[in-house]
């Protein structure tokens, strides 16, 4: 039996990072394709479509081959009318079989290019690249990320297997009413190349004027940065779509009302040499994975700038509740902003002892260490919240210091950085700033983490330090939590960004 979900793969007989412009035409020829979909981000993240019937298979060559024209200032804020064309060329690595058109289609996510036919450097995606080559350069290393995604699905209320308030962690089917939709979205994800490590419900769920809300999340595993940052965007293009098909809301807000759990968008990092993983040694974290860590402390109050760009994602970071709001990382420990889950360095073959049938053996499962970024949340732009972790773990190899900095910035497993008993230790670190005025001032202050090697371009951060300062939401937190209807007006207008 063939595991593969994504039918381009299984029907030319190779990985998608190889797949050919001879490749897209023959699949096309043989499966009798009409439409070629192309995809991209412009400034709000979000999947642009730009379509295509086929003429003929010279058509599809020229399409394929030479991509075609769009409105650069109609994508971005910083490009202007008088020089607003631009190309996108399609990655033959993203193709895949589009699940939603009534007639036969292959959908490919592209890349942006000036008029000389040099990668747009202002683009999201190039600056993802350009991060990712830079990071390769200092450290000889390759960065990988998976990204959780948590979201929510408003419904009409039903009135049986109810779950008490915010008690929806892991619960199955019935009690989780949305198990049908979650595993359609992540059979479709996957066919559509996205590699995911699982699905479950989450602990959010409530309800509220007849309606429920009921949280959820998709994960993913670790690839290259860059497709990780495609497979989220794709995957939340085809969540979207699906709900529109169940006739049900579904949103990736980090605060949809005060009291319940927020979604966030974990991201995982991971790094390779040679494709190795050097996450551990003898069961202890590396030199490379502290001087990552440690870039992710000292970049740690301008992040927000990017993985949390919205008046919302700081009424999910507010100080002793769920959401990490304080500058430390540790073992196995939620409340810090970086945790390093269990790595399953024992070297107890812990499958064994609970199948007695089973022989015991020394796998090695290094390669499933990992450590995560708990801030952000799906209002960021994948691209520019992956460059901008990139960016800090490279700072933390650039740091001669770094070491310090990450035993400076550690807390031992098992303490609550939330609890009311640890409010000196809480009160000696450095917390993530609380609103979006704050977030633009600390990127500014920071600026340099970021476009040093030519990774962001100074427009491009002038521009998202202006967008956030405009919020003017110094007090909005405290407003809003104590207008009911105000709050309800301000998700309901915010509820489809991301």
């Amino acid at each position: 039996m063939n595991f593969e979900p994504n039918d381009m793969v299984r029907f030319l007989g190779k990985p998608s990072a190889k797949f050919t412009r001879r490749d897209i035409v023959r699949y096309c020829r043989k499966n009798g394709i009409k439409f070629i979909n192309f995809h991209y981000c412009g400034w709000d993240g979000r999947l642009k479509t730009l379509s295509f019937v086929l003429q003929s298979e010279a058509h599809l060559e020229s399409i394929l081959a030479s991509g075609e024209r769009v409105d650069g200032s109609s994508l971005f804020p910083f490009i202007e009318a008088g020089r607003s064309d631009l190309y996108v060329l399609p990655k033959f690595r993203t193709a895949f079989r589009n699940p939603f058109g009534e007639e036969p289609a292959v959908d490919m996510l592209c890349s942006f290019f000036d008029r000389d036919g040099g990668l747009l450097a202002e683009a999201p995606e190039q600056i993802l690249r350009k991060a990712h080559e830079e990071f390769t350069k200092v450290t000889g290393l390759k960065m990988e990320a998976m990204g959780e995604l948590e979201y929510y699905i408003i419904a009409p209320e039903e009135d049986n297997f109810k779950v008490a308030d915010q008690k929806g962690y892991h619960e199955s089917a019935p009690f989780n009413k949305f198990t049908a939709f979650r595993t359609e979205a992540m059979a479709l994800i996957a066919a559509a190349g996205g590699r995911i490590k699982y699905g479950h419900s989450e602990v959010g769920n409530f309800t509220a004027d007849g309606m429920i809300y009921e949280q959820n999340e998709i994960e993913f595993l670790p690839v290259d940065i860059e497709q990780a940052a495609d497979q989220l965007v794709t995957a939340k293009w085809i969540m979207r779509q699906l709900a529109r098909q169940w006739g049900v809301e579904l949103t990736f807000a980090p605060k949809i009302t005060v009291g319940k759990a927020g979604s966030g968008m974990h991201i995982h990092c991971r790094f390779t040499r040679d494709g190795r993983p050097v996450m551990t040694s003898g069961g202890e974290l590396t030199e490379e994975c502290r001087r990552a860590i440690a870039g992710y402390m000292l970049a740690g109050t301008s992040l927000p700038a990017f993985g949390n760009p919205h008046p919302l994602s700081f009424m999910r970071l507010v100080p002793h509740q769920e959401a990490p709001t304080s500058l430390c990382w540790s073992f196995s420990n939620r409340s810090a902003l970086v945790r390093v889950p269990l790595g399953w360095t024992s070297a107890t073959d812990m499958s064994a002892l609970c199948n007695p049938l089973e022989k015991p053996s020394k796998r090695d499962f290094s390669s499933k260490q990992t450590f995560e970024w708990r801030a952000s949340d799906g209002f960021a732009d994948a691209y520019m919240l992956l460059a901008a972790l990139c960016c800090a773990a490279r700072h933390g190899f650039e740091t001669p210091d770094a070491l310090a900095v990450a035993d400076r910035t550690y807390v031992g497993l098992g303490v609550n950085i939330h609890d009311a008993s640890n409010d000196s230790l809480r009160d000696s670190l450095e917390q993530l700033p609380a609103n979006c005025v704050e977030a633009a001032a600390e990127l500014l202050k920071d600026r340099d983490i970021y476009t040093s090697r030519g990774v962001f371009p100074d427009a491009v951060v002038d521009w998202l330090a202006g967008y956030l300062a405009g919020f003017r939401d110094a007090a909005l937190r405290e407003e809003l939590e104590k207008d009911s209807e105000r709050l309800r007006k301000f998700v309901e207008e915010s509820i489809d960004l991301g």
